[in-house]
C-alpha cells in the first residue's frame, strides 16, 4: 500500500480528515520549496501536492497561473521538481507527495523513465489534468507498476458514467472539484457537493478530497464534515504572493495551521 493509502487509514482511525496543502514548485524561489514544504507539514499538512510549473496551466486560475510563470523564470522544471522531493524525503520519508501537472513535461520526459525517478525521488502520486480516464489505461499502468497512484478529478458536470470509468484506474484518492472553472474560484454550495460526493462513494471505495474555493478555516471545517480530504491551492498561493520578502513561510505557516484548525474541528 502507498504512503497515500496508509495515511488515509491512520486518520481514519484517529477520525480525523487530510488536509492537502499546494504549493508551486519553484516559487517564489528555487531554494525555498524543500522549506516551504517542511513548513507546510509542520503546520499540520497530511499530503503535501505539488504543483509541476508549465506554461500553460489550463486547470488554474490567474493565482496559480502567475505562481507557474515566476516557477519558469526561475528556471524550475520537472527534473528540479524531482530532484526537491528527493531533498525532501531526506529528512521526511512518511508524508505523501503528490505531484499537479500536465501531461507534456511528462510526455517529453517518457512515462516510464519519468515513474522510475519519481519512485525513485520519492513521489507518491501523480496528477495530470489533461490525462482523462479514456486515455490513461496505458499511463495508469505505468504509473502502478512504480508504485505511483494515478489521481483524476472529477466536477460538477461529470455524469455518473464517467465517475465508474475514474474509479476503475484511480489510485490513492480522488480530486473532486467543487466549483465550475478554475481554481481560486469562490462560493461553495456544500449541498451540491455533498450530493455529487454520494454519487461519487457509490462506485469508487477511495478516499475523496475536495478541491477550489476553500479560502479559511470555515470554509476548510465545512468541506472536512462531509469529504475525506480537504485541498486547498490558491490561497496559500497567494499567501506566497503577497508575503513581503523574508515572511513567506511565516505566513504560510500561520495560514495552513488555521486550515489544521478548521479541518480538526468538523471531527469534534
Amino acid at each position: 500500500m502507498s504512503r497515500i493509502g496508509q495515511t488515509f487509514i491512520a486518520l481514519k482511525a484517529h477520525n480525523k480528515k487530510a488536509l492537502i496543502p499546494f504549493i508551486t514548485a519553484g516559487d517564489p524561489g528555487k531554494g525555498l520549496t524543500v522549506p516551504l514544504m517542511h513548513v507546510l507539514v509542520e503546520a499540520g499538512a497530511d499530503i503535501i501536492e505539488l504543483g509541476v510549473p508549465f506554461s500553460d496551466p489550463m486547470a488554474d486560475g490567474p493565482v496559480i497561473q502567475r505562481a507557474s510563470e515566476r516557477a519558469l523564470a526561475n528556471k524550475v522544471g520537472l527534473k528540479d521538481v524531482l530532484a526537491m522531493t528527493a531533498e525532501f524525503r531526506k529528512t521526511n520519508t512518511t508524508t505523501p507527495v503528490v505531484l499537479m501537472g500536465y501531461a507534456n513535461p511528462v510526455e517529453h520526459m517518457g512515462y516510464e523513465t519519468f515513474a522510475k525517478a519519481a519512485k525513485a525521488a520519492g513521489v507518491d502520486g501523480v496528477l495530470t489534468v489533461d490525462i482523462p480516464p479514456e486515455e490513461s489505461a496505458g499511463v495508469s499502468d505505468v504509473f502502478k507498476a512504480y508504485g505511483l497512484d494515478p489521481i483524476f478529478l472529477l466536477s460538477p458536470t461529470t455524469p455518473e458514467s464517467r465517475v465508474e470509468q475514474v474509479a476503475a484506474v484511480a489510485g490513492g484518492f480522488i480530486y473532486y472539484v467543487s466549483l465550475k472553472g478554475v481554481t481560486g474560484s469562490a462560493n461553495l454550495d456544500m449541498d451540491e457537493v455533498a450530493q455529487k460526493l454520494a454519487i461519487i462513494r457509490k462506485h469508487c471505495n477511495l478516499p475523496v478530497g475536495v478541491g477550489f474555493g476553500i479560502r479559511d478555516a470555515a470554509t476548510a471545517e465545512a468541506v472536512a464534515r462531509i469529504a475525506d480530504a480537504v485541498v486547498v491551492g490558491s490561497r496559500i498561493v497567494s499567501e506566497i504572493e503577497t508575503a513581503p520578502e523574508g515572511e513567506c513561510a511565516t505566513r504560510v505557516k500561520q495560514l495552513v495551521a488555521e486550515l489544521r484548525r478548521g479541518v480538526d474541528a468538523a471531527s469534534k
